[in-house]
C-alpha cells in the first residue's frame, strides 16, 4: 500500500461511529479522533445542558485557539532563530 492511497478507519467520537478516509496512518487518525473524543467529554462535564452541535463547535473553537496559539509560537521561534543566526 502507497503513503498516498487512501484508508478507511472507523472510530468513535461522542458515542457516534464515523468513518474517516484519509491518507494518514490509522493510528494517528485514532488519535486525532481520541483527543476530539476527550475534548468533547471534557466541554461536556464543564456544561452538561449543552447538546451536541453546542459540544462540536466549542470544541472546534477550542481546537482552533490552540493551533493558532501554537502556529504563533513557532512563528516567533522560528524568528527568533533566524535572528540568532544571523548575529554569528
Amino acid at each position: 500500500m502507497s503513503q498516498n492511497e487512501k484508508k478507511r478507519t472507523t472510530v468513535e467520537i461522542h458515542n457516534r461511529s464515523y468513518t474517516i478516509v484519509g491518507t494518514e496512518p490509522q493510528h494517528h487518525i485514532r488519535m486525532v479522533a481520541s483527543l476530539v473524543d476527550q475534548k468533547m467529554k471534557e466541554i461536556q462535564a464543564a456544561n452538561p445542558r449543552l447538546d451536541t452541535t453546542q459540544i462540536s463547535v466549542l470544541t472546534a473553537i477550542n481546537t482552533m485557539n490552540d493551533y493558532i496559539k501554537l502556529k504563533e509560537e513557532c512563528t516567533q521561534l522560528s524568528e527568533s532563530t533566524k535572528k540568532d543566526e544571523e548575529m554569528k
